[in-house]
């Protein structure tokens, strides 16, 4: 049976991209476009790893993985945040610091090579 990953990002192009990378994986894949409807469908869908973007205008990364990590339903559910904030740290109120303070399994800077991506959700799943 495939591992079903949810993708949750406000950025639909990149949402498409990660999906159809991961799809030719034969990963499923299940997407939310907002922090909010990402915790909806983290807790409808049971993925088996979610990647999650930090900067969403209505509920950001780091909060919706610190009430997955805080909930023993979903805390097992590893999660990658995938996100531009290295790039941002001077227009943003985002810090490493902040992700640091998360649960989150792992961290990775956006762009990110495809093949460093699924070495990474691999890795998460293989543990």
């Amino acid at each position: 049976m495939a591992k079903k990953i949810l993708i949750v990002d406000d950025d639909p192009d990149l949402v498409e991209a990660v999906s159809t990378i991961l799809e030719s994986k034969g990963y499923e894949v299940a997407a939310a476009y907002g922090g909010v409807e990402g915790l909806e469908k983290a807790k409808t869908e049971s993925p088996d790893l979610i990647v999650l973007d930090v900067m969403m205008p209505d509920k950001d990364g780091y909060v919706v993985c610190k009430e997955l990590k805080a909930d023993p339903k979903y805390r097992s559910i590893p999660i990658l945040l995938l996100t531009a904030v290295v790039s941002k740290l001077s227009v943003t109120r985002y810090t490493q610091q902040m992700g640091m303070e998360t649960e989150a399994d792992d961290y990775v800077d956006k762009p990110v090579e495809p093949e460093e991506l699924v070495r990474r959700i691999e890795t998460l799943l293989s543990k």
